[in-house]
């Protein structure tokens, strides 16, 4: 078996082997090549820590595993990210182990990289201004894969603890593009393309602050109860979606649904706009919103490239078991 440790991990991959796996892995989910186990994912009742697991199997590109971690709030206060991953392989052939891959910077760039899919294929393509609600670890990877799709002249943000906004001007001036901070309505009325990432169990963005012709990558819903638009958007926008299964049931469309303001037929996963059998945005005006819950396939994609990578580089260490 083979240990990629986490600290190889930014060394391996980055936004392009991130982004091409995962829009791989959900057009694979499209041709019903590769699918998602039911998620686990659970308080804990202990340092208030959300945990669970995440699998799948690709067949096409065969590859078995899951990851295996969760969010912990007070990890910042110790130095620490507040998401914890670890993703483990399998040999499908025998199921036996294959890889034991650090899955926390993957995470961040996997989540970055369905957003940026989903800004790729549905958003104007005359985009100029980035909308970012969120201003956790995260946001920083969602603003570089974002700024990749579209050219973008400007970044506006809002987060719920605005000392933290420094993130987004930081990483926005790293990208050489100008950062404004905003409230909630200057945002909607600006942006072309928005990316919530936050870990609300409330709505934060409201339908009647997000203009026509917008896009929406809601990216923070992965758990039941989380909430991060206001449901009455998905019934106004063309929802997308990384799995359906998953969202209505933790992801952002869970309160539409339940509320009985969208069905679980209004929602179209995005693989079938990677491989055409959808045409996505069919209007200038319309309202697009992408569901990232976040898949097993999307971790599982990702590791193997970065396994593929460090057994190419020679750091992948490799152990008996």
């Amino acid at each position: 078996m083979f240990i990629v440790p986490e600290g190889e991990i930014a060394g391996l991959i980055g936004e392009d082997a991130a982004y091409q796996a995962v829009e791989g892995v959900f057009a694979a989910m499209a041709r019903e090549e590769a699918y998602n186990f039911p998620v686990v994912r659970e308080a804990i009742g202990y340092a208030d820590a959300l945990y669970g697991f995440k699998s799948g199997f690709d067949r096409a590109g065969l590859v078995l595993g899951l990851k295996s971690g969760g969010y912990w709030p007070g990890n910042a206060e110790k130095g620490l990210t507040n998401h914890q991953s670890t993703v483990v392989l399998f040999d499908p052939d025998t199921g036996r182990p294959q890889a034991l891959v650090g899955g926390n910077l993957l995470t961040a760039l996997r989540t970055a990289a369905a957003s940026a899919v989903s800004i790729n294929h549905l958003a104007r393509k005359d985009a100029k201004v980035l909308g970012m609600i969120g201003a956790g670890h995260q946001s920083a990877f969602q603003m570089r894969a974002a700024v990749r799709q579209r050219s973008f002249e400007k970044v506006v943000g809002w987060n719920l603890h605005p000392e933290m906004l420094v993130r987004l001007e930081e990483t926005a001036t790293e990208l050489g593009l100008p950062f404004e901070a905003v409230k909630l309505d200057h945002l909607g009325a600006e942006a072309d393309v928005i990316v919530s990432i936050t870990s609300s169990f409330a709505p934060i963005l409201m339908a009647d602050q997000v203009r026509p012709g917008t896009h929406i990558a809601c990216m923070g819903t992965d758990t039941k109860g989380k909430q991060e638009v206001e449901a009455a958007l998905l019934a106004g926008a063309t929802v997308f979606t990384d799995e359906l299964a998953q969202s209505v049931s933790i992801g952002e469309a869970q309160h539409a649904v339940a509320e009985g303001l969208i069905a679980e037929g209004d929602i179209t996963e995005i693989g079938r706009v990677i491989i055409g059998a959808h045409p996505g945005r069919r209007s200038e005006d319309e309202v697009t919103l992408f569901d990232g819950t976040g898949v097993g396939l999307q971790d599982l994609a990702a590791a193997a490239a970065a396994l593929r990578l460090a057994q190419e580089k020679g750091v992948a260490l490799e152990v008996e078991v």
